[in-house]
């Protein structure tokens, strides 16, 4: 993970994933630590750099459908996660449910 850790925080999970911003889908790795969930873009794309969320922030985590053009549903393959102000930050990526359920257990740890 390139972005600077914490004090006393680890990575719990990590894999590759892909961030819905507007009409672009950014490509990156999607790290969930003790603290925080952290989305970092591959440097080809458009729209690059991180996105952070403090775990004490996420309020609900839903699956959803990925979106072709933000439009037409591809797959029931996303991860939408929720701040407690309601922004929606979507990722797609392999095994949502075990992401959605790590994002809990850290939730519940900390």
């Amino acid at each position: 993970m390139k972005t600077e850790m914490l004090t006393d925080e680890t990575i719990v999970k990590k894999g590759v994933a892909n961030l819905q911003r507007g009409a672009e889908t950014v490509g990156g790795k999607l790290f969930l630590t003790n603290q925080r969930i952290v989305f970092e873009s591959h440097s080809f794309n458009i729209q690059n750099g991180a996105t952070v969320i403090p775990l004490a922030e996420v309020g609900e985590t839903e699956f959803r459908w990925t979106k072709f053009l933000n439009l037409i549903p591809v797959a029931p393959n996303s991860l939408a996660v929720f701040t407690n102000e309601g922004i929606e930050h979507r990722f797609v990526l392999f095994g949502r449910a075990a992401w959605r359920e790590a994002i809990k257990k850290q939730q519940a740890a900390g």
